[in-house]
């Protein structure tokens, strides 16, 4: 889209308030991804003064219409407290929506969510079936986290292995947190320990 073409600067001179005058004409005809992106615009102050209220009031015209983007970040709006008052009930609700349509970041989030007991009640088992979810999806951060689980044994079986063969995945791909636990759990097995180094 044109919108598109004026927001990475694609053939044209980057121009983010042009941008969003073509966010916003698309979202006028209902575009949810038009409506998603004007959220984004106002939510990182990109072409138009910064404004939370007003990212989050874009982000829920777009989540009401199903698009699993926009119903993770008007979660996280409501998990942040950004533009609106924090609750983590409603946080957990839409990053739940997105989770059922397979988006991976929502998964993550949810898992999140879940291992936390914020929102919902704290059940570790739920959070590892959403960290897989994500985490076959190529989702770093769920990778990371569900191998921290299996190192726990939270919500699944003790698996130092597994956790391993997480911690590695993730971090051959460069995700920094992972790169720290793996380099620490595989110096603990070399000096004969199986146990693997836990979060503080």
């Amino acid at each position: 889209s044109l919108a598109e073409m004026l927001y990475y600067g694609r053939g044209v001179d980057r121009d983010f308030a042009e941008a969003v005058k073509w966010y916003r004409r698309a979202a006028a005809q209902g575009h949810a991804d038009a409506e998603n992106n004007l959220g984004y615009m106002y939510e990182n102050g990109r072409g138009v003064g910064q404004d939370y209220a007003e990212a989050a009031r874009w982000y829920r015209k777009a989540a009401d219409h199903g698009f699993s983007r926009s119903q993770t970040n008007l979660g996280y709006m409501y998990e942040t407290g950004r533009g609106v008052e924090r609750d983590y009930a409603e946080a957990a609700k839409w990053y739940l929506k997105a989770a059922e349509q397979g988006f991976a970041p929502a998964q993550n989030h949810l898992a999140m969510m879940y291992y936390s007991g914020r929102g919902v009640s704290q059940d570790y088992r739920e959070a590892a079936r959403w960290y897989r979810e994500a985490a076959e999806q190529g989702n770093l951060y769920a990778q990371n986290w569900l191998g921290f689980m299996y190192e726990r044994g939270q919500g699944v079986p003790q698996d130092y292995s597994e956790a391993m063969r997480l911690y590695k995945g993730a971090a051959e791909r460069d995700y920094a947190e992972a790169v720290k636990w793996y380099l620490m759990a595989a110096d603990r097995t070399q000096g004969g320990n199986a146990h693997v180094q836990a979060h503080a």
